[in-house]
């Protein structure tokens, strides 16, 4: 036996990697967790909003006061969500004291001071949905966009104008595309600038920016478009104090920010990173306006962000400070609010002194500390992939202060990628991979070509090649440490949620690789969903695919469960019956082609849960389903009391 590194006279116990006891429990998932987002400033006074799984992952907006005090501003019984685009953001505003919501029970817009009252609806009963919501102080009205499913067919969207004294007049401002975001009012209330795309394109795809006065009446006259295309990515529209319009924009290869000064674009980023992210939910800020002119910016590359200082007529700079993810960034006084996050950091809340470095925390997102003995770093790595690309990933060893593997053996690893397909692997301390790591099994979280934080050209790798290069790069990833020797390459499984349940799935049917596959809530049909999902995402396999009409053959080429015959490894179905953005039918479907062919299955389906778990005892059940499955695959016995999940032959 070894010495344990923090405790050099306790020996450590060797036993097969997977069955190791952690000191992280299960229930650090959910136990004193909230998730936290959308910070702001108010005068003294500090917001922003939080989720909290032990309350069936309702939404809440808090207040914290300058001596420290908190509270929270919404009802008890009110869940401060929208549904616009499902993924929604955007959900709640605060100017002068007065917070406005959304209330997802009903989709309504209300009013409440922050200092206490009752909350007042602003817009009228019906099938209308409200994100993005936006103060126009000049003229005592909120704009929003407006998600409207009155009538038959697809819902149309619009920005509104939403009238503060409660006369329900909401009024129609800007229309007539596929979709439109970012209501941004000039500080002086005289001008309005706004995004706007159409079908078949997401955000990312081409958006086009806009201001326009507003006339006497209040609505905006004579557009005038400011950047953007139908192929040119641009987004994050921002007034400075002063007037002049801001924005991020990829014409380089990179989404640089920029400002419009007398009728032409400056660029103020200079340096290959991202400046703002995917436009999945409304309303994140990766920019904020300081004093003199500065501009403090939120740039993401090789795999981590970066907090920039800009200063006209002179070089980026970057902010020495200890997150490598930063979430929704706002400046007030000199002083930082963002959400920060690290290897060793769940997230928290915090201010930070922009002169000093200085870090004050507000809230943290966990209650709990794990012993550092027992958390294993992210160790950044890249590989080679097909057609002679290289692909990135964050690689977690097994580690447990009081455990070692048996000699000769080698640990079963877990790959994941994110979501969306575009986002980008986290490099924040996350329990459920040291849930796995503790216990002994590795992981592996691929960023694979369509993943953002790498410029233009790496997210565009995946254009009609959905469930082709995504799969490669995991498969790729898995390969290349097996052959570094450092995981078992008998003992590789995969997993996944939503777009990575897709890659998952893939992975296990049209690749001999993965000896595991779990999918959450991911995609076995793309036909299916193409015709099943929400209005934001109904054409987005156009360009990971191809267009469905006239492809047909090319959807069920790349639909997993047309080849549930090919599977040769147990699969684990997780879902929520809920969803509408990859609806239940999906998992499903899968459920019975693998139960056709006689392949090793099970599923679970959780009721009153949508696209990604928020109920406490849902997210527990999952993971020890998911640890369940690995240790009758890979033969292993947890060390946890867990219910075992059942898996049919």
């Amino acid at each position: 036996m070894t010495p344990t590194a923090d405790d050099p006279g306790r020996p450590l116990i060797e036993a097969p990697y997977g069955s190791w006891a952690s000191s992280i429990p299960i229930s650090a998932l959910v136990a004193g967790t909230v998730r936290l987002g959308a910070p702001a400033f108010d005068g003294d006074d500090i917001y922003w909003q939080e989720g909290r799984p032990v309350d069936a992952g309702r939404q809440v907006v808090v207040r914290r006061h300058p001596d420290g005090s908190m509270a929270d501003v919404t009802p008890p019984d009110v869940n401060v969500r929208t549904r616009v685009h499902e993924y929604g953001g955007g959900a709640w505003a605060v100017d002068a004291g007065l917070v406005v919501y959304s209330n997802w029970a009903d989709g309504r817009v209300y009013r409440i001071a922050a200092d206490g009252g009752e909350a007042t609806a602003l817009t009228p009963e019906g099938a209308w949905r409200y994100a993005d919501l936006t103060f126009d102080q000049a003229r005592r009205r909120i704009l929003a966009v407006r998600e409207d499913h009155t009538g038959g067919g697809e819902a149309v969207n619009a920005i509104v104008a939403i009238p503060l004294d409660a006369s329900g007049a909401v009024e129609v401002l800007i229309d007539g595309t596929d979709f439109v975001s970012s209501p941004r009012p000039s500080p002086d209330g005289s001008r309005l600038a706004w995004l706007s795309w159409n079908h078949p394109n997401m955000p990312w795809d081409g958006t086009d920016l806009w201001q326009a006065r507003f006339d006497e009446h209040g609505r905006p006259t004579a557009a005038e478009h400011v950047a953007g295309s139908a192929s040119e990515w641009t987004t994050a529209p921002s007034w400075s104090s002063d007037g002049v319009l801001h924005f991020a924009n990829e014409r380089s290869g990179w989404l640089q920010l920029y400002r419009r000064v007398d009728g032409r674009d400056e660029l103020l980023t200079p340096v290959e990173a991202e400046f703002a992210d995917p436009d999945w939910q409304f309303g994140p800020a990766s920019y904020a306006f300081g004093e003199g002119g500065t501009i403090w910016a939120v740039g993401r590359s090789d795999g981590r962000d970066t907090l920039w200082e800009l200063r006209a007529g002179s070089a980026p700079g970057r902010v020495e400070q200890p997150f490598t993810e930063i979430g929704p960034l706002r400046v007030r006084q000199g002083r930082a609010l963002f959400v920060g996050a690290g290897p060793a950091d769940f997230g928290r809340l915090v201010l930070v002194d922009l002169a000093t470095g200085a870090v004050e925390t507000l809230r943290h997102t966990k209650s709990t500390a794990f012993a550092p003995g027992d958390v294993s770093a992210p160790q950044p790595v890249e590989f080679p992939t097909t057609n002679g690309q290289t692909a990135h990933g964050l690689y977690y060893p097994p580690g447990n202060r009081g455990f070692r593997g048996p000699a000769g053996e080698l640990p079963p690893l877990v790959v994941t990628s994110h979501g969306g397909p575009t986002a980008a692997a986290s490099s924040a301390l996350s329990v459920s991979t040291q849930l796995l790591t503790s216990r002994g099994i590795a992981v592996l979280d691929i960023d694979y070509g369509g993943s953002t934080g790498y410029g233009r050209a790496y997210r565009q790798r995946l254009d009609a090649e959905w469930g082709v290069v995504d799969v490669d790069d995991c498969v790729n990833g898995a390969l290349a440490l097996a052959a570094r020797g450092l995981v078992d390459r008998d003992r590789l499984a995969i997993e996944g949620a939503s777009a990575s349940g897709y890659t998952t799935l893939c992975a296990i049917t049209f690749r001999d690789v993965f000896r595991a596959g779990v999918s959450y809530f991911g995609i076995g049909d793309l036909a299916a969903l193409e015709g099943d999902t929400h209005k934001f995402e109904s054409r987005y396999t156009w360009r990971l695919v191809a267009p469905h009409k006239g492809n047909e053959a090319l959807y069920r080429e790349r639909s997993p469960l047309f080849f549930a015959d090919r599977i040769r490894c147990p699969v684990l179905l997780l879902q929520g019956l809920d969803d509408r953005v990859v609806p239940p039918d999906q998992a499903q479907s899968m459920m019975a082609a693998l139960e056709a062919n006689g392949v090793p299955r099970a599923a679970i389906y959780f009721e009153g849960e949508d696209h990604g778990f928020r109920k406490a005892e849902n997210i527990i059940r999952s993971f020890e389903a998911e640890l369940s499955f690995y240790g009758q695959v890979f033969g292993f016995t947890p060390a946890d009391p867990i219910e075992p999940v059942v898996i049919e032959r």
